[in-house]
């Protein structure tokens, strides 16, 4: 079984981020909702408080093997104003270790040079922000390491993309049956 961590920052979207965390914690995958704040409980970009399951620093990032990044506003532009954050990503990155982002957030990937020459997709106001990648409309697109979704309305396809990555096709079509999802 993987380690997957999500990151939350203030302002996150909490459909993009709780549909994610459900998901993989219905098919068995360890998942640690982790706060880049000193907080224990982050607040969305509604107003809706979530408590995590770790802070940043309790992170021991040689065993994750996943990184999300959920999008919102102002949670995309706290996740990428986090440094210590931005590192990690650019490691698993190079180590071709998983990341995947949703909404607004595939546009820190474009920023940070991640996208060049990968398919991928993000909430269509941030689609010039996909620095290098081929623009797909696809509610969801897996392209080697990466994996981005377009917005809330594609969270469930999103969660079950990184349930693909993790644990293959037929686990995320099952999960898709289960939870009563067609696509």
């Amino acid at each position: 079984m993987s380690k997957t961590a999500i990151f939350f920052g203030t302002g996150y979207e909490e459909i993009e981020a709780l549909t994610v965390v459900d998901i993989l914690r219905r098919a068995g995958e360890e998942i640690d909702m982790v706060s880049i704040t000193q907080e224990r409980s982050v607040t969305s970009s509604h107003g809706v408080e979530v408590k995590m399951d770790r802070i940043f620093s309790e992170v021991d990032f040689d065993q994750v093997d996943v990184i999300v990044l959920p999008g919102g506003m102002p949670g995309t532009k706290n996740l990428e104003a986090c440094g210590a954050l931005m590192e990690q990503v650019d490691a698993f990155v190079k180590a071709s270790k998983t990341v995947a982002a949703i909404c607004a957030a595939p546009s820190i990937l474009g920023h940070r040079g991640h996208l060049k020459g990968k398919r991928a997709c993000s909430f269509p106001k941030f689609e010039d922000h996909l620095e290098g990648a081929q623009v797909c409309q696809e509610p969801a697109v897996i392209d080697g390491n990466i994996i981005t979704g377009r917005g809330m309305g594609a969270a469930v396809p999103f969660g079950l993309a990184i349930l693909e990555k993790l644990q293959g096709k037929e686990a995320a079509e099952k999960m898709a049956e289960t939870i009563v999802f067609k696509s």
